[in-house]
């Protein structure tokens, strides 16, 4: 597959929108793209995208995703630089997987796997976890933005806190506290309770992050009603259970919490042969390969812990583009982490 044709590959699936539980389009014109490409492929029972070429009893898996955040980004390329929501985060990375296959071809013993999975942004990760019901692959590579030269082996957990208010109504010069006030005492009780955990770790990857990401309020009259929404980004050697649990000794009584979307932070080793393939294929493009390790999650966190195989992240784009209205990936980094993969690929 020459360059035009896997740029053109990506700049289609820039321009199907496919928001998460809204990736049926996407899926479809994927199936035909593998099954051009020389796949077996179809759309699974949840939803995904998947290709298969070779029959071999080592399965590499390369598991992007097709959902996006919403946000609409007018597709265009200018010079050698292509827009469009996706481009990093993920349509980028998941259309070098399935390029890299198509130039790879079957390989002996080999089974390589590319899977666009669904909602990975929607915080349910259905897409990942149905596949969790098939035998555990040789090796996983997950398709998210890590630069053509670094990989990725580890991503902080998540916990997602809903906290809900009611008051009846009172002066603004009275005594009581609002349900407005409660909402904010809680934010801040849940703000220092991070802070004080992090005191003395000066590292991003130990770091225990509370974000809050929405608040509102209604009234009748009578009674008023405050809600917030927290995000909790959790660095390994925490478990979401034991954050659950100092949360929730934080909420007044008078308060309702709820806690969803939780995930296991998780870290991969680095002496892996499917390691060691990413880094001399860095090298041989010229590259000094580094490792990082991600404050948000991924698809990593949901199969990394049960299938316990070689596994990393691997894509192009800088992922600090992420879910921006200047969403956009250089196409030589781009080919670049094609011609990467191709080479891992031939020698996981």
């Amino acid at each position: 597959m020459n360059a035009d044709s896997c740029v053109e590959l990506l700049r289609r699936m820039l321009e199907i929108p496919s928001l998460s539980g809204h990736e049926g389009d996407l899926a479809q014109y994927l199936v035909g793209a593998m099954a051009a490409r020389g796949c077996r492929a179809w759309v699974d029972d949840a939803g995904n995208a998947v290709g298969e070429l070779g029959d071999g009893p080592d399965e590499i898996l390369l598991l992007g995703h097709m959902d996006t955040v919403p946000g609409l980004i007018p597709v265009r390329q200018v010079e050698n630089t292509l827009y469009g929501r996706g481009a990093v985060d993920a349509k980028g990375p998941l259309a070098a997987f399935v390029s890299a296959a198509a130039r790879v071809g079957p390989l002996p013993g080999k089974r390589l796997v590319v899977v666009g999975a669904v909602e990975e942004e929607a915080a349910s990760s259905r897409g990942a976890r149905h596949l969790l019901e098939r035998p555990r692959p040789s090796a996983v590579i997950i398709g998210e933005p890590s630069g053509w030269d670094r990989i990725t082996l580890g991503y902080k957990g998540r916990l997602l806190v809903e906290y809900r208010i009611e008051k009846p109504m009172s002066h603004t010069a009275g005594p009581e506290r609002g349900a407005c006030e409660s909402v904010v005492d809680f934010w801040l009780a849940v703000r220092e309770y991070a802070d004080k955990h992090n005191r003395g770790r000066n590292s991003p990857g130990a770091s225990l992050d509370a974000s809050l990401r929405s608040t509102s309020s209604n009234g009748d009259g009578f009674a008023q009603v405050a809600e917030a929404t927290i995000a909790v980004r959790i660095p390994v050697g925490l478990h979401p259970a034991g954050v659950r649990q100092s949360i929730a000794s934080l909420c007044p009584p008078e308060a309702k919490l709820s806690f969803h979307a939780d995930e296991l932070p998780f870290r991969a080793p680095k002496n892996t042969r499917l390691v060691a393939s990413l880094l001399t294929a860095i090298r041989a493009q010229g590259g000094q390969p580094a490792f990082s390790y991600k404050t948000g999650t991924s698809d990593m966190n949901v199969v990394g812990p049960v299938w316990n195989c070689p596994i990393a992240a691997y894509g192009p784009g800088d992922s600090t583009l992420d879910h921006t209205p200047d969403e956009r990936i250089d196409l030589a980094e781009y080919e670049r982490a094609i011609a990467v993969l191709v080479k891992a690929l031939r020698s996981v």
